[in-house]
C-alpha cells in the first residue's frame, strides 16, 4: 500500500502487482500530458486508487487515457478526479477498460470524470473489452461531465458480457451522448437514480440486439437528441417512474412497468 503523506505532482505509472494508492487527505496528482496516467497490466491483480487527481492537460498535448485497465482482476476508483484526457481516437478516455480476456470487476465511486474525449470518440468512462473479455461494473455517486460521451458500455469488440449498475450518478454536458450502450456481446445495464441532462446527443441510447438498458427513478432532460432511444434491436426498459421531458425528442421505452 502507498499512502501519500505530502502533497505533490507525480508522473505516469504502470501497475503490475496488487496495490492500493491512497491520497485521501492530501493532494496526489498524476500529470500525464501526451500519455496515459495509470496503466494497470498484471494477471490477477487487485488495484485501489483513492483520492487521486489524474490530469491530462494541457490541450496542446492532451493525455491519452486517465486510467487504462488492460489486465487484472479488479479495480476500485474512489474519490478521484480524472480530467482533460482529450487525445484523438482511439484514446481520449477518463477511464478505459479494454481487457482482452476473463471478466474484470470495476467499481467507480465518489469520483468526478470531466473533459475527456475528442469529437464523438472517447468517453468519461469507456468499458470496451475485446476478444473474450467481459466486465462487471458498478458506478456510484459520481459525476461524468463535459466528456465526448459520459458513459460508454461497448461490447462490439468482444464475445464476452458486460453487466453494469449505475446509481446516484450524473452524465451531463457531453458533446455526444450521456449514456451509450453499444452491443456486440451481451450488455445488461441497470440505471437507478441517474441524471442524464444537457447532452448534445441522446440521454440514453441502446444499440444492438444484445443491448438491454433498464432505467428507474431517473431524470433525462434537456438533451439535444432523443431522451430514450433504442436502435437496431436494442432495448430501453423502464420501471415507469422516470422523468423524461424537455429533450429535443423525448422518445419512449421499449417496455414499461418492470418489477
Amino acid at each position: 500500500m502507498i499512502n501519500c503523506i505530502d502533497p505533490g505532482g507525480f508522473g505516469a505509472v504502470t501497475i503490475t502487482k496488487s496495490i492500493t494508492i491512497s491520497c485521501k487527505h492530501v493532494e496526489g496528482s498524476a500529470l500525464a500530458s501526451s500519455t496515459t496516467g495509470v496503466t494497470i497490466n498484471g494477471a490477477g491483480i487487485d488495484v485501489v486508487l483513492r483520492g487521486l487527481d489524474i490530469d491530462g492537460s494541457p490541450t496542446t498535448s492532451p493525455g491519452l487515457n486517465g486510467i487504462r485497465f488492460l489486465q487484472g482482476a479488479s479495480l476500485i476508483v474512489d474519490d478521484c478526479v480524472i480530467r482533460d484526457f482529450s487525445a484523438a481516437a482511439p484514446n481520449g478516455n477518463g477511464i478505459l477498460v479494454n481487457n482482452t480476456s476473463l471478466v474484470v470487476e470495476v467499481h467507480i465511486l465518489n469520483s468526478s470524470i470531466t473533459g475527456n474525449g475528442a469529437g464523438t470518440t472517447g468517453a468519461g468512462l469507456n468499458i470496451a473489452p475485446t476478444g473474450s473479455g467481459g466486465a462487471r461494473v458498478t458506478i456510484t455517486n459520481s459525476v461524468l461531465s463535459n466528456n465526448s460521451v459520459g458513459l460508454r458500455l461497448d461490447s462490439a469488440g468482444t464475445s464476452g458480457t458486460i453487466n453494469a449498475t449505475i446509481t446516484d450518478t450524473t452524465a451531463a454536458g457531453s458533446s455526444s451522448h450521456g449514456v451509450f450502450v453499444n452491443a456486440g456481446g451481451p450488455i445488461r445495464a441497470m440505471l437507478n437514480r441517474v441524471t442524464s441532462v444537457n447532452n448534445l446527443g441522446d440521454g440514453l441510447r441502446a444499440a444492438g440486439a444484445n443491448a438491454i438498458a433498464r432505467i428507474g427513478s431517473s431524470v433525462v432532460t434537456g438533451n439535444n437528441g432523443t431522451g430514450l432511444l433504442a436502435l437496431s434491436g436494442g432495448q430501453v426498459q423502464s420501471y415507469g417512474n422516470n422523468q423524461v421531458n424537455s429533450n429535443m425528442t423525448d422518445g419512449a421505452a421499449t417496455a414499461v412497468g418492470l418489477k
